[in-house]
């Protein structure tokens, strides 16, 4: 299982990533837009510098403009990060005009994640495309009435048939509840976006606290390697992770 930090808030990066806890960083223009950055003016090379420097291995960025320029775009970030030094994966929606285009992408030689996938039968289109990635929206799939577990559960048994491994990386994870909740064959993954309680990871007593993590920030999740075969520690409870690849969205920001 790998972490990732889903804020294009550099404080963020600067605060959170040195707990050693995130695999890599991703990103996308509502977010950017959060931060309070222009998404067409982000310095690329930059932010891979930097996210580099903080120990990240991949950054994750979606992309942005006219759909003909798709190509261009994701040509010019997996540039900005074989200049510094780390993997940039091109994030791109499950949509017709954008689907048509991700072959051509691909072609560039980086890897790519296909998202805002709503639905278990994307993750076809996914592995049809060669997709290294793709990311289902869990909250909002969960906030629109769909079944929400159904469709993981259904991604993942498309995903053990496929050739070639498509990995699941799971967001809009919108409440500690949604980790926990009963897992259809699979692990648990989420993200507690204003919880009050803190983490404690069971056996050592390390807590993650306000002072640990920086920024105000009120929870983090904690890799479990001991004999239980691996795990998420939330609160006092050990959850199995073997059924999940990634998981993003884990870490709480003030509210």
């Amino acid at each position: 299982m790998a972490l990732y930090l889903d804020t294009a808030d550099v404080t963020a990066w600067d605060a959170l990533m040195p707990t050693g806890l995130f695999h890599g960083i991703t990103t996308n223009p509502l977010l950017a837009s959060r931060a309070g950055l222009n998404y067409p003016a982000i310095d690329w090379a930059q932010m891979a510098t930097r996210a580099r420097d903080l120990g990240a291995k991949e950054l994750h960025a979606q992309a942005f403009g006219p759909v003909e320029g798709y190509v261009d775009w994701a040509g010019a970030l997996y540039e900005a990060g074989r200049a510094a030094g780390i993997e940039t994966v091109v994030k791109i929606p499950l949509v017709e005009p954008a689907i048509r285009v991700t072959g051509a992408i691909r072609s560039l030689g980086g890897r790519v994640l296909m998202t805002a996938c709503y639905d278990a039968k994307q993750m076809f289109v996914a592995n049809a495309l060669g997709a290294d990635f793709i990311a289902p929206y869990f909250g909002r799939m969960d906030g629109l009435g769909m079944d929400a577990y159904g469709a993981l559960a259904q991604m993942k048994a498309i995903q053990g048939a496929a050739n070639k491994r498509c990995t699941i990386l799971v967001a809009s994870l919108r409440s500690p509840e949604q980790m926990v909740q009963p897992r259809r064959g699979a692990g648990a993954a989420g993200r507690p976006q204003h919880c009050r309680r803190l983490c404690r990871v069971r056996g050592d007593g390390l807590e993650f606290d306000r002072r640990a993590l920086g920024q105000g920030a009120r929870r983090g999740v904690q890799r479990f390697d001991g004999k239980a075969g691996g795990g998420l520690v939330l609160g006092h409870e050990l959850l199995p992770l073997s059924g999940w690849d990634h998981v993003v969205d884990v870490v709480v920001f003030p509210a």
